[in-house]
């Protein structure tokens, strides 16, 4: 991916999720689209730090790994959360301070941590006897936290299914550490995205804070710090709770803890799913069975892949108004059956070449978008990248 910025165009006072912006950067840039508003990234974070005060918050690249996110992120003071070599070396070509991030995959290959160790980073996680014994070469240059698996039903996307150690497994594994002569700073675990309280997340921090004070007794390492993953809800077509009241429970929970741990966060979703959407161009249309089928420039097999991915609803819309709203399907552009957005929808009646907006798309759609059938992935810009300037448009160019 190339990621140099580019700027293309300076206005003054927009806001780019309006209906005369939206239309003023299609014109401009073309079909189909992202715009990315980095003011809103600014807020995410802000409301984040506001419902968690102490929490450091490392910027989870996965959903989003864009270059005006992760400055954005940077600018406000944040951290990094990466997971491949990819992410190390973007952040690393961003000029991002090593030490301002941590690597969070559980499972690596050895090329994996020798290219994050060459970017600067220390500070790795696994959760397995076999992950542990991959860092025993690195002893000198890298620290552990040890990933906790805490199943949670309730999540709409459930990550500790995939990894983490049972929590009657940690301490042996901070003791097979410590015996290989590798530093352990503490725990961490991921109780799923999308939860509708935060009870999986308190439930975890206890049990931690139990785990820290065991292996710390033991002398396994250093066991200073607690990483309380991501997963933070964000509305799609349904509220999402509020996430100041969503995260009073944690907060209670983690004001119980030593003052001298340090907690950290993975959020990626909460940043930067609101902090962007998707446009589509009409590309034709045809009435099947009483409905309005609309065929788009972007479907499933694009921008929309998280509704396969993710199991994510948009919240999506026309950008024409007016008229009688009628029964309505959106389709994708490729030749798959599969590649329909939305069914049962009621839009005013479309011509070729109108807009289709998606809300709330920032997260897990272009970065996990194809070029299925050859359709192109939707280009991506990037709006009041520089705080108090609200009015710079940059490109982000795909290759």
């Amino acid at each position: 991916m190339n990621i140099e910025v580019k700027p293309r165009r300076r206005v003054r006072g927009i806001d780019p999720f309006g209906a005369e912006e939206i239309r003023r950067l299609v014109a401009t840039f073309g079909s189909p689209l992202i715009i990315v508003d980095c003011e809103r990234v600014r807020q995410q974070y802000r409301r984040l730090c506001r419902a968690l005060p102490g929490v450091d918050l490392h910027y989870a690249l996965k959903p989003l790994p864009h270059p005006s996110v992760v400055l954005t992120v940077l600018e406000q003071g944040g951290w990094l959360d990466l997971a491949t070599t990819g992410e190390a070396q973007l952040v690393r070509r961003l000029g991002a301070p090593p030490e301002r991030c941590i690597h969070t995959h559980p499972i690596k290959r050895d090329v994996d941590i020798r290219n994050a160790m060459a970017c600067g980073v220390r500070t790795f996680v696994a959760d397995n006897p076999d992950e542990v014994r991959k860092f025993r070469a690195y002893r000198e240059r890298t620290e552990l936290l040890l990933r906790v698996s805490f199943r949670s039903p309730g999540a709409v996307c459930d990550l500790s299914r995939k990894f983490g150690c049972d929590p009657e497994d940690a301490v042996a594994l901070a003791r097979l550490a410590a015996e290989l002569g590798i530093e352990v700073r503490g725990f961490s675990f991921h109780v799923g995205s999308q939860a509708s309280d935060a009870g999986k997340h308190v439930e975890a921090i206890e049990v931690c804070a139990q785990l820290l004070v065991q292996a710390r007794k033991a002398r396994l390492g250093t066991l200073d710090t607690l990483d309380i993953g991501g997963g933070f809800p964000i509305d799609y077509t349904r509220r999402a709770p509020d996430i100041g009241r969503f995260c009073a429970p944690i907060r209670a929970a983690l004001a119980r803890l030593p003052a001298r741990i340090r907690i950290i966060a993975e959020p990626g979703r909460f940043i930067a799913g609101p902090a962007a959407i998707g446009v589509a161009t009409v590309m034709g249309r045809a009435r099947r069975e009483g409905h309005w089928w609309y065929y788009l420039d972007d479907g499933l097999y694009g921008s929309y892949s998280g509704q396969l991915y993710d199991h994510a609803r948009y919240p999506v819309e026309a950008l024409r108004q007016g008229g009688e709203l009628l029964p309505a399907v959106l389709a994708g552009p490729t030749c798959d059956s599969i590649d329909v957005i939305a069914e049962n929808l009621m839009l005013p009646e479309l011509k070729a070449g109108d807009l289709i907006v998606g809300r709330a798309m920032g997260a897990y759609t272009w970065a996990s978008s194809s070029e299925f059938n050859f359709f192109p992935r939707a280009r991506v810009v990037s709006v009041n990248q520089h705080s108090g300037d609200t009015g710079t448009v940059l490109e982000t160019p795909l290759g």
